[in-house]
């Protein structure tokens, strides 16, 4: 599976579980870290665990283990790092503090259409 087709899938499962803004950036030309971060939220710190908790279910569904979980005893920050694919899970107000959008602002978005993920074509 190519990195934007795993990254799309990662936006699809976060959305199963009610995840809120979710915004793709491609940031493989700007770092060596990963090709594409995720950004997304919860309304509270257990909804981030569970939308956690269900990506990291679903993806080892998929073939894919993250390769390290880190913030889930929190649920402030999640950040799930499956290689070329780095997830971060915020609680709403800790994502409006840290503004990670602001810190890639130069960072390409993929257009998400959440309606064609949650299969309402």
């Amino acid at each position: 599976m190519n990195p934007l087709d795993k990254a799309l899938l990662c936006v699809n499962i976060i959305l199963e579980r009610k995840a809120t803004d979710p915004i793709l950036f491609e940031v493989g030309k700007l770092t060596s870290i990963t090709d594409y971060f995720i950004i997304a939220s919860g309304i509270s710190s257990r909804q981030v665990q569970a939308i956690a908790q269900h990506l990291e279910k679903r993806m080892k569904g998929e073939g894919f283990t993250p390769f390290g979980i880190e913030g889930e005893r929190d649920g402030h920050w999640i950040l799930l790092d499956y290689g070329d694919i780095v997830v971060h899970l915020f609680y709403q107000p800790v994502r409006e503090f840290y503004d990670l959008e602001g810190l890639w602002f130069e960072a390409p978005r993929v257009e998400i259409d959440e309606k064609v993920f949650k299969g309402e074509n």
